[in-house]
């Protein structure tokens, strides 16, 4: 059975940081291009940042470029989120999603990822 678990959320000030972490159970996590989403209540599930299988390539909404990292560790079969000078605005639940499909390159559309995570809250206070 294929999961992903994330894990690393919590609540922090304005200002703060946390690093968020997708562990693979089951499968390889090498064999997929990754990727963060996040969502709040009442609103669409947003792409945050993603990476390519050989970790060359990585991609970042507006919102966050500068702010927050996106990696991968395939020895270790997890990927991670480093969120620096977050904001109350990056307050959501944080998912991380696996793409067998993408081969090369990454993908910011939210159905071309097959595998999902249930998701960390992180909640930044102002």
């Amino acid at each position: 059975q294929v999961q992903l678990i994330e894990s690393g959320g919590g609540l922090v000030q304005t200002g703060g940081s946390l690093r968020l972490s997708c562990a693979a159970a089951g499968h390889i996590l090498s064999s997929k291009a990754m990727a963060w989403f996040r969502q709040i209540p009442g609103k669409e599930r947003e792409f945050v940042a993603a990476i390519s299988r050989s970790r060359i390539i990585t991609k970042y909404a507006d919102s966050v470029k500068g702010r927050f990292t996106i990696s991968r560790d395939n020895a270790q079969n997890t990927m991670y989120l480093q969120m620096n000078s977050l904001k109350p605005e990056d307050t959501a639940v944080y998912y991380c999603a696996g793409s067998t499909s993408t081969v090369m390159g990454v993908t910011t559309t939210l159905r071309d990822y097959d595998y999902w995570g249930q998701g960390t809250q992180v909640t930044v206070s102002s």
